[in-house]
This record gives structure tokens, C-alpha cells and sequence, in this order.
């Protein structure tokens, strides 16, 4: 990986989104949601506030939770991403 965020900000790969609904029904390309689910691809070293260092809560690897419309979306490599502040970032999926 060539990218590396900066500050408190993370790098992330939304997940494939669901090609059937709940009940079965197949759904096209137009109609699927985008998913809200990503995995953590690169993470800044944190946000320095007050002189101090605040670390990061996520770690590459982890799948997270986002909302919709965070964020700064970019493609790089032939690959779409998503650049978020930590902040943004509203649940960390644990299995």
C-alpha cells in the first residue's frame, strides 16, 4: 500500500454489498445500497491535541461501521477508497 493518512485519519475498503435481499430477491447493480461496512486499510498516527498524542482506536484490518456520507472518496490503482477522520467512524464490528 502506497497510501498513508495522515493526522487522525484512516484509510478504508467498503465491503461488497449484498446481491440478494433478505427474502431472496435478486437485486441489480442500480438498486443495490452501498454498504455502510468497510475494512480499515491504512491507519494516520493519530491526533496530537494539547501536545499530547491521541492514539487510534482502529487498527488495519479491523471492519467498521461509517455513515453514508463521510468522509472523501478516491480511487487509486484502479481500486475505490474512502478517506475518514477517526471521528467518523461510528462502530468497530467485533465477531
Amino acid at each position: 500500500m502506497n497510501i498513508r493518512p495522515l493526522s487522525d485519519r484512516v484509510l478504508i475498503k467498503r465491503l461488497e454489498a449484498e446481491e440478494t435481499t433478505k427474502s431472496g430477491i435478486l437485486l441489480s447493480g442500480a438498486s443495490k445500497e452501498k454498504p455502510q461496512e468497510a475494512e480499515v486499510v491504512a491507519v494516520g498516527p493519530g491526533k496530537v491535541e494539547d501536545g499530547k498524542l491521541i492514539e487510534m482506536e482502529v487498527t488495519v484490518g479491523d471492519k467498521i461501521l461509517f455513515s453514508k456520507y463521510s468522509g472523501s472518496e478516491i480511487k487509486y490503482d484502479g481500486i475505490e477508497y474512502i478517506i475518514l477522520k477517526q471521528e467518523e467512524i461510528l462502530a468497530i464490528i467485533e465477531k
